[in-house]
């Protein structure tokens, strides 16, 4: 049962996270905006399989911005300010991760997190 409740858990994340995501695009931004932001890409995985995680909570510290992986373990930022951040990446059974002083600019900016299991 706690395992069909986890799957549940991380399939629900992972729909609200695609709907959010969906829901960015959508939105419309001016030339000025576009040349003042850019985005933050990445993929969570384990760190002994190397497999990558689906419904991992993944924050920006200070931006208010919080996303969920999909089913390719992969998460994506929009809208961002260039500058320097800590993003933090929060799973259960797995130990938080932060990542410090991550530089986003107006170029490609892609981090990949490992996370290790808590047991």
């Amino acid at each position: 049962m706690k395992k069909i409740f986890l799957s549940l858990l991380i399939i629900g994340l992972a729909l609200v996270s695609f709907a959010k995501s969906e829901e960015n695009k959508t939105e419309t931004t001016t030339p000025s905006e576009s040349v003042a932001s850019t985005e933050l890409t990445g993929i969570v995985t384990d760190k002994v399989s190397n497999e990558a995680l689906v419904g991992v909570e993944v924050e920006i510290e200070g931006a208010n911005q919080k996303v969920y992986t999909d089913f390719d373990g992969k998460f994506t930022f929009n809208n961002l300010k260039a500058g320097e951040y800590n993003v933090v990446a929060s799973y259960i059974s797995y130990e938080k991760n932060i990542i410090q002083h991550v530089n986003v600019n107006n170029n490609s900016n892609k981090l990949s997190i490992q996370l290790e299991s808590s047991n």
